[in-house]
């Protein structure tokens, strides 16, 4: 059995000011994020795309596995093929795959089957879920790893100033083929990256939250 190695942890992040400063201010940030379906064809660079899925791929994950792949798309051919595939899962579920109430639930959004901004946005990140490493080792909570990489990359887009949008067309097993993903590779998220159109406009309903008293919850509540 081999030792594990340990290293100091000399340099941890100090904010420049008060833990709750540092939370206010993120949040403040995050809270402007929207989840945009016109977007402005305004070129994002490579770079900003590496530091992007960097910033994602600092994540945990069970036992160090990083069971992701970021595939970043550009090539306008790709993007189309992706958007026709998605088109095709989309009409399905609109016309006989979703239930009178899913449809319902999604009438404030005004979504429907065409996407066009997938071809729009400068860039498509398909999110890949790993059921194994490239060697053919063990994952471990390959779900929840991906689920927190995912969610640090739309953090860190957001406070790049750029807009995401969480797009699951479902099933999306098209997406492993036309980007020649092996076996092991499952697609788990697509989301378009770049800066909203001039004209966007978002759901009125997708600004309110919840109140915090709703979602949090100080160790167990008093029952009566």
């Amino acid at each position: 059995m081999v030792a594990p190695t340990f290293l100091p942890h000399d340099q941890p992040y100090v904010p420049p000011e008060t833990p709750e400063r540092a939370a206010q201010n993120l949040h403040a940030i995050l809270a402007q994020r929207r989840s945009v379906r016109q977007f402005s064809d305004r070129a994002v660079s490579l770079e900003t795309m590496q530091w992007l899925v960097r910033c994602a791929c600092s994540a945990p994950s069970g036992a160090n596995k990083q069971p992701w792949r970021f595939i970043c798309v550009q090539n306008p051919d790709l993007k189309r093929q992706i958007r026709h595939g998605a088109e095709a899962e989309e009409r399905a579920l609109y016309e006989h795959r979703a239930s009178e109430q899913w449809l319902k639930d999604l009438e404030p959004l005004g979504t429907d089957a065409n996407k066009d901004f997938l071809e729009i946005a400068p860039w498509l990140v398909v999110v890949f879920k790993l059921n194994q490493t490239d060697d053919g080792g063990r994952v471990y909570y390959a779900e929840q790893s991906i689920g927190i990489a995912t969610g640090m990359f739309l953090a860190a887009a957001q406070v790049a100033g750029l807009a995401t949008l969480t797009h699951t067309p479902s099933p999306m097993a098209f997406l492993g083929p036309i980007l020649d993903r092996p076996e092991h590779e499952k697609p788990y998220m697509l989301i378009p990256v770049g800066f909203p159109a001039d004209d966007c406009e978002v759901p009125a309903h997708a600004v309110v939250r919840r109140p915090l008293a709703e979602s949090m919850v100080i160790d167990r509540p008093k029952t009566s």
